[in-house]
């Protein structure tokens, strides 16, 4: 069974950039008993070509996943099945803390995955928002009157075929060069996309908490001993336990 994070770890996640989750997820060790596979590490964790077009509107969600493939004929007698499609079937999963992840991959950069029509049972749901590798469209009224977080490749007035037709949901994917397992953590905002691993959220934002604090601590050496930020930055193991420490004796 994948790791299921709850709302409160979520609500942790929110007061976070997708610059600080990239920080604190590529320097994750790997599992125990996989140390081998040490030069892999979690460093693909920002998609690539997935931009912010709803600038300003951050997302912090769960992923439920959605795969399209090429499409072909005889493809659309299995996938066709009105509202038990596999894209409204993964909608369907969508709730409030909830991110619709869809991998297009694709070459043509104008195919649409989803436009308003489709997108407004999340907009019932309440869910966050939508990130892509492929193109979006009707982007003003999912953006305005949805309110959803819109990520993608790019902007079409095309639809889907004849290039993509949704075909699975609830799986691994690719999106932008990451792997998303349903369940994972995704934190969007203007910077870009990071994908943080669900059975690893709450180690992640235990980090990042206690480096953020740490990091007001060290802004406080700079200014007080006015030297370069590289004197203390990036925070080094060292400089980490006197932080500890200077916590631990209530910042005296």
């Amino acid at each position: 069974m994948p790791t299921y994070v709850s709302d409160e770890i979520l609500d942790r996640f929110r007061k976070v950039t997708s610059a600080t989750a990239y920080s604190a997820v590529w320097r994750l060790a790997p599992p125990d008993g996989q140390e081998w596979f040490a030069s892999a590490n979690y460093q693909l964790c920002l998609m690539r070509g997935v931009k912010a077009y709803t600038p300003g509107k951050t997302l912090v969600g769960r992923a439920q996943t959605l795969r399209f493939v090429p499409a072909r004929p005889d493809l659309l007698k299995q996938t066709r099945k009105g509202g038990g499609s596999p894209e409204y079937l993964a909608m369907g999963k969508c709730g409030p803390n909830d991110v619709l992840v869809a991998e297009a991959h694709t070459f043509d950069e104008y195919s649409c995955i989803l436009g308003n029509m489709k997108t407004r049972q999340l907009w019932h749901n309440k869910a966050q928002g939508i990130v892509t590798d492929g193109a979006i469209r009707d982007l003003q009224m999912i953006s305005d009157e949805y309110d959803l977080a819109v990520f993608a490749k790019n902007r079409s007035p095309a639809g889907n075929l004849p290039f993509l037709e949704s075909f699975e949901e609830g799986q691994p994917i690719n999106v932008g060069g990451v792997l998303v397992m349903p369940g994972d953590v995704i934190i969007g905002d203007d910077d870009g996309v990071v994908v943080v691993p669900a059975d690893r959220a709450e180690e992640v934002i235990d980090w990042i908490e206690e480096q953020e604090e740490a990091e007001e601590f060290v802004i406080g050496l700079i200014d007080e001993e006015q030297v370069p930020p590289g004197t203390y930055y990036p925070i080094s193991d060292e400089t980490k336990e006197r932080f500890r420490a200077w916590k631990a004796n209530d910042g005296k």
